[in-house]
C-alpha cells in the first residue's frame, strides 16, 4: 500500500507550483479553484511572492494547501492514488481534502482563518519555537517540565528521532533550550516562526477555530487518514473533525504517525507539496521506507517510472 503524505507550514517558497501549472492543465485549473474560493490572488503570490507576504501565516497555510491539492490532483489524474493519507500539521487538512472529508473551497477558507487565529492567539515576539537536536522525546519534555515555571514551554513537534521542536512563551523556551544542552543536545535551533504552535498558548485559537470546523458539511473519509494528535485512523467525519480541533494546541506526533502508517501496511511514501521535509523526516524514522517527493515535473517523472518499473507495485490496494 503506498501513503500519500501532506506537508505543512515552512515548505513553503516563492515559485512554488509554477512549472507544475504551466505544464498541467490539471494543477492550473486547481490553482484557479483556489483563487476563486478565497477571492484572492492567490497563485500570483504562490509563484511570483512576494516573500514576506507569503510568509504571512494566513497567507502560508491555504498557499500549501492549494499547491498540494493540485499535485494530488495530478497524481490522480495520472492514475496514482494512495491506500491511506496523512498530513503534517497543516497538511492534515490537505490529506481531508484529498480523503474527500472536507471541499478544497472549505479547506481554503478554513485554513486562512486557521492562520489567522494561529498569529492573534500570542502577541508578536511573546512567543517562540526551538528544534532540539540529538535527545530522546522523553528527555526534552524533562526540559521542558523543569524550565516551565510559571510559564508554557512543551514539545510541540515529535517529528522523529532526535529531532524534537519545542514551543512556548519566549522566555520559557529559551531556558528549556538551555536545560535541554545540559542534558545532553547535540544542537538547539530557534526556529523563525510568528507563533508558538501547538502549544497551550493556542488555546484562543483552538476555540475560535472548533466554532468554524464544526459548522461545515463533512464526510467519512473515502480513505483513511491518519491524525496528527494521536496516531489513529480517522474513518469517519465526526473523528476527523475532533482530531482537527485538538490538533491546534497539541504536539504533532510525526514520528508516531509514520509509524502507525508503516503497521497499516504502507510500503512506499509520497510526499505530495512544496519542499522535501517529509521526505527527509520519513527517511530518519524508518530507513528501509521507500519515499517520493511530487513537487514538480521532475518528481512525477520518477514516481511513474517507479510504479512502471514495479518498485511501487499495487499503489491502490
Amino acid at each position: 500500500m503506498i501513503a500519500f503524505v501532506f506537508p505543512g507550514q515552512g515548505s513553503q517558497h516563492v515559485g512554488m507550483g509554477k512549472g507544475l501549472a504551466d505544464g498541467f492543465d490539471v494543477c492550473r485549473a486547481a490553482l484557479e479553484e483556489a483563487d476563486d474560493a478565497l477571492g484572492s490572488g492567490l497563485t500570483e503570490l504562490c509563484f511570483d511572492g512576494p516573500e514576506d507576504v507569503l510568509m504571512l501565516t494566513e497567507n502560508t497555510q491555504p498557499a500549501v494547501l492549494a499547491v498540494s491539492v493540485a499535485i494530488h490532483r495530478l497524481l490522480v489524474s495520472r492514475g496514482l492514488t494512495p491506500g491511506i493519507v496523512a498530513g503534517h500539521s497543516l497538511g492534515e487538512y490537505s490529506a481531508h481534502v484529498a480523503a474527500g472529508t472536507i471541499s478544497f473551497a472549505d479547506a481554503l477558507r478554513t485554513v486562512r482563518r486557521r492562520g489567522q487565529y494561529m498569529q492573534e492567539a500570542v502577541p508578536v515576539g511573546t512567543g517562540a519555537m526551538a528544534a532540539i537536536l540529538g535527545l530522546d522525546a522523553d528527555v526534552v519534555s524533562q526540559a521542558c517540565r523543569e524550565s516551565a515555571g510559571d510559564d508554557v514551554v512543551s514539545p510541540a513537534n515529535l517529528n522523529a528521532p532526535g529531532q524534537v521542536v519545542i514551543a512556548g512563551s519566549s522566555a520559557a523556551v529559551a531556558r528549556a533550550s538551555e536545560r535541554a544542552k545540559e542534558l545532553g543536545a547535540r544542537r538547539v535551533m530557534p526556529l523563525p516562526v510568528s507563533a508558538p504552535f501547538h502549544c497551550a498558548l493556542m488555546k484562543p485559537a483552538e476555540r475560535r477555530l472548533e466554532r468554524d470546523l464544526r459548522q461545515l458539511v463533512v464526510s467519512d473519509p473515502q480513505i483513511p487518514v491518519v491524525a496528527n494528535v494521536d496516531a489513529e485512523l480517522k474513518e469517519d467525519a465526526a473523528a476527523s473533525v475532533d482530531a482537527l480541533v485538538r490538533q491546534v494546541s497539541a504536539p504533532v506526533r510525526w514520528e508516531a504517525v509514520v509509524r502507525r502508517l508503516t503497521e497499516a501496511g504502507v510500503r512506499g511514501f509520497v510526499e505530495v507539496g512544496p519542499g522535501k521535509v517529509l521526505s527527509g523526516l520519513i527517511k530518519k524514522i524508518d530507513r528501509k521506507a521507500r519515499v517520493f517527493s511530487v513537487n514538480d515535473a521532475e518528481g512525477l517523472d520518477r514516481i511513474e517510472h517507479a510504479v512502471r518499473a514495479g518498485e511501487m507495485s499495487e499503489v491502490d490496494e
